[in-house]
């Protein structure tokens, strides 16, 4: 726990920097503005343009007297307990900077879900920071976070056998108007031997860790975690909120990672994201399918009662919300890599 966070405490209330202002990070923003129990210090953004604007003005509410800023020293002179940081990319230097100056970070980057699968040398560097500042890291959000950690967690905890357990989600993208995210992110409309290896590897590295986790938190801890994936191709052409996939281009992706003991499946994520549902698989509503096979077995869905046409505006703030909501349990942990084994359960102060 930093010094920041013990003195602001005992007040009741937490400060808080926003560091970017993307669609996350936006929801972020406007979450901590009208937290009861948070107070914004600071707000970092990587644009020019957006430095100088009020808080307020970047998330649709009132004047907040917070101006943005494109300078860490001046989030670490705010003397805020927190940075809520949610960059396109992780600065380890940023973050070790932030550390050692003695401010705890929630963040939405999967870089810290489980310290064993870091890099040793960042591992190294990041715990150094966290004592040097006696600070703390969290990473959680929606997916990784709650749906691979939080919610298995508690699903096992009625168990006293644990034979598999399964977590599918499903995301229907065909109204989500955004084709950086679509197209040049995620693959979709592009030849398929192109992206195939790309999208295995990238969620492997995603939510591989998160998988780690929870095995190691229950006494289970894996042997491997491998991952495979299928990529659907459009029959035909088709017209998407966010553009035209072309006939023969990537419609629809399901990925698998799998975690494995003593040879076999023990816990599996499995990603389906489309644009179309003219594909052979199972294609089920936007939401999560989850599975517990042992001794007390679970079946159940979470659907996510949103139009697809809101689903661009709403989807933020089921990774953001989780984050606002860990800042307590973050600034009252001991310093170091903390995961959702190591914290108590996140409570939501609405």
């Amino acid at each position: 726990m930093s010094e920041n966070s013990s003195s602001n405490t005992s007040t009741g209330t937490l400060r808080v920097a926003q560091w970017a202002t993307g669609n996350i990070g936006t929801r972020a923003l406007r979450a901590v503005i009208e937290h009861p129990d948070l107070t914004l210090g600071a707000l970092y953004v990587h644009g020019d343009a957006k430095a100088g604007t009020d808080a307020g003005d970047l998330c649709g509410l009132p004047a907040t007297g917070v101006t943005a800023t494109r300078s860490i020293e001046k989030i670490v002179d705010a003397g805020v307990d927190c940075v809520l940081y949610m960059p396109r990319a992780c600065d380890i230097d940023d973050v070790c900077r932030l550390l050692a100056s003695g401010i705890n970070i929630v963040t939405t980057r999967g870089e810290f879900h489980h310290p064993a699968s870091m890099d040793p040398d960042v591992r190294a560097r990041v715990e150094t920071a966290c004592t040097t500042g006696g600070a703390s890291i969290h990473s959680t959000g929606s997916s990784p976070g709650f749906i691979t950690e939080a919610l298995p967690l508690v699903l096992t905890s009625i168990q006293r056998r644990l034979d598999h357990l399964a977590i599918d989600e499903y995301a229907d993208l065909s109204q989500r108007d955004s084709p950086g995210l679509l197209f040049d992110v995620m693959g979709f409309g592009s030849d398929p031997e192109k992206v195939a290896q790309h999208r295995i590897d990238h969620l492997r590295e995603s939510f591989g860790p998160s998988l780690r986790l929870v095995a190691d938190g229950l006494g289970l801890p894996l042997d491997d975690v491998v991952a495979s994936g299928d990529l659907a191709v459009a029959r035909r052409a088709i017209t998407v909120a966010a553009g035209v996939i072309d006939e023969g281009t990537v419609a629809a992706q399901r990925v698998t990672v799998s975690g494995l003991r003593e040879g076999r499946e023990l816990l599996r994520f499995r990603a389906t994201w489309y644009c179309t549902t003219e594909v052979d698989w199972d294609v089920r509503d936007t939401g999560w399918h989850v599975t517990v096979d042992g001794d007390a077995p679970l079946d159940i869905d979470i659907r996510f009662p949103v139009p697809l046409e809101r689903m661009a505006s709403v989807s933020p703030g089921y990774t953001a919300n989780r984050a606002v909501n860990a800042v307590a349990s973050v600034c009252a942990a001991e310093p170091g890599i903390r995961t959702t084994v190591d914290l108590p359960q996140v409570l939501a102060a609405l």
